[in-house]
């Protein structure tokens, strides 16, 4: 079960929204669901994203992962020292 982690940083800019998470192995963003889509990329470290019938491992150098609204979604951590940033605009949904 991922342990939840509160973002670091959380910035508004030009109608988009970004949060940035520091987390440890284990720690992440458990399962959840919202209305919206969004961008989830790791910036150090790695993580596993899993979402409905899919888990898949990122790290650094992958591509960010596009997360559709209304899917549930879970991040976590697979390391001690991972960055996971979060990108998306609630507001138009």
């Amino acid at each position: 079960m991922t342990m939840p982690v509160p973002a670091v940083h959380e910035v508004q800019y030009s109608g988009l929204h970004i949060k940035v998470f520091h987390a440890n192995h284990g720690e992440g963003l458990p399962r959840h669901q919202h209305l919206y889509p969004h961008l989830t990329m790791c910036h150090s470290g790695s993580c596993v994203i899993r979402k409905e019938g899919v888990e898949r491992i990122i790290d650094k150098h992958s591509k960010p992962i596009n997360l559709r609204g209304g899917e549930w979604h879970e991040i976590e951590a697979r390391e001690n020292g991972t960055v996971i940033v979060n990108i998306f605009s609630e507001d138009q949904y």
